[in-house]
């Protein structure tokens, strides 16, 4: 397809995904919006993945094969950046399906919002059988974001962005992606809303998103529960905490305890901990005393973070804090 027709480049590293890979073209090939290319980049697969891929370019053109040795995702998924001709740009993994409006309705999303530099979409996690309950908790969570403001709010939680919806311009795309020995996909996301752009949510469940034993997501190192963590750490010290070595932290359990642990390795300590256990009133952790909530506006000017995992006491931690007239962004973010 001539360059000046394309409207969508598709962007599908793959590596050892004959299993899958043949569903994931099919659902690509019968979108609605016919002006997409799908720029597959196969990562030294050792399976059929390279045949498949270029089985199917030569049947459709706007197939495209990249071939690589093995590197890894961060190096395939700038490899195939470096051949996307759209100005649009969306994430697929080779083992996920989207449905066939997927592209021409993410497309629309952002040609009708100039402010927008990226939107996902919700998502529906499959096979259903046999789903963990923290999977089946994230899926909630990630479809009940409505807005660019609920995933600018809550970045901080989790991901707000399930990878394989992501729909970019290129000026959140030429930020690349970064080998940080942390999730390659959250990072994207921080670095993009911390130089502020925007991203934004079709609330519709635009792709079906595999859950493999075998995925990724569940083998390798940078997606552990610990580098989560890091990585949220590493870009609010370099954003919310960028002008304060001291901060409040609110909550200390263990969410709260492994986020104290990665920002005191950046500089960053908290000067105050605010608990509801009477046991832990008037104590200290680490050198910070621990406060009931109620003090808080005897530390106001300083960061507050609120470092909640479960669902309904954040939203009570947070509805607390905009009542004593704290703002969220500005003098609090909720951190999970």
């Amino acid at each position: 397809m001539p360059e000046r027709d394309l409207r969508v480049s598709v962007l599908l590293p793959a590596y050892n995904a004959e299993a899958t890979l043949p569903s994931c073209l099919a659902s690509i090939r019968r979108q609605t919006e016919v002006g997409w290319e799908c720029v597959i980049v196969d990562d030294g697969s050792t399976d059929l993945t390279a045949a498949m891929a270029r089985e199917a370019a030569s049947r459709d053109a706007r197939f495209r094969v990249v071939q690589t040795s093995h590197q890894g995702i961060v190096e395939a998924l700038n490899e195939g950046l470096a051949h996307c001709r759209a100005p649009l740009i969306a994430r697929m993994d080779a083992d996920d399906v989207m449905r066939r409006d997927r592209l021409a309705r993410q497309a629309d999303t952002l040609a009708g919002d100039s402010s927008l530099s990226a939107v996902g979409s919700h998502v529906r996690i499959f096979p259903r059988s046999g789903m963990a309950p923290r999977l089946r908790e994230y899926e909630h969570w990630l479809n009940g974001l409505r807005s660019a403001d609920d995933i600018a709010r809550d970045a901080f939680v989790e991901c707000p962005v399930a990878h394989p919806t992501l729909m970019m311009r290129r000026r959140m795309a030429d930020l690349r992606y970064a080998d940080t020995g942390w999730p390659e996909d959250y990072d994207l996301i921080l670095r993009a809303l911390g130089v502020g752009l925007r991203i934004g949510i079709v609330t519709k469940r635009l792709v079906a998103w595999r859950d493999r034993s075998d995925s990724l997501s569940r083998t390798h190192g940078r997606y552990e529960l610990s580098q989560f963590t890091a990585c949220k750490a590493h870009h609010l010290a370099a954003g919310f905490l960028s002008h304060s070595d001291a901060y409040v932290l609110c909550g200390y359990g263990a969410t709260g305890r492994s986020l104290r642990r990665a920002l005191a390795a950046l500089g960053k300590h908290p000067s105050h901990v605010v608990e509801v256990k009477p046991s832990r009133l008037g104590k200290r952790i680490h050198g910070a005393p621990v406060i009931p909530h109620g003090d808080l506006r005897g530390v106001a000017g300083r960061p507050i973070i609120v470092s909640v995992a479960r669902a309904g006491p954040r939203a009570e931690a947070r509805a607390s804090l905009v009542a004593m007239g704290f703002v969220e962004g500005r003098d609090f973010v909720c951190a999970a």
